[in-house]
């Protein structure tokens, strides 16, 4: 049986935390600095998660945002959740991406997250 990555994490390996969850750079980043919120308890969806527990999750996240904005000072963020194998998560404890952009890091940022269907990204043709 697999054991859960962030359910056995090193304290080495968290950037930040909070009662709730923890923080961590990604360790396939799509970008410098890429990093994700994970929270402490075990579960598939964010949406398991209670209101007060998603509270303190997105709280992290905009600390996060903050410290990666001073850190890696990048000119924009991508911030997203694969909720569920269709939606491409990889693995099954809920968390949170966030990816710093850069100016000139792809070709073309407009559409963002809409890339994940190529033929419909291009909504503004």
């Amino acid at each position: 049986m697999n054991k859960c990555p962030f359910c056995s994490l090193q304290t080495n390996e968290v950037v930040t935390d909070n009662d709730t969850a923890v923080a961590l750079y990604d360790a396939f980043p799509v970008n410098k600095g890429h990093i994700l919120v994970v929270p402490r308890r075990h579960v598939t969806s964010i949406f398991d998660l209670s209101s007060n527990e998603q509270l303190h999750l997105w709280s992290l996240v905009e600390s996060v945002r903050e410290h990666l904005k001073v850190g890696f000072r990048p000119d924009g963020f991508n911030i997203g959740v694969n909720d569920g194998e269709a939606a491409g998560q990889t693995v099954a404890h809920a968390h949170v991406h966030i990816i710093p952009r850069y100016e000139g890091d792809v070709a073309d940022p407009r559409g963002g997250i809409r890339w994940i269907n190529p033929e419909k990204a291009k909504y503004w043709k």
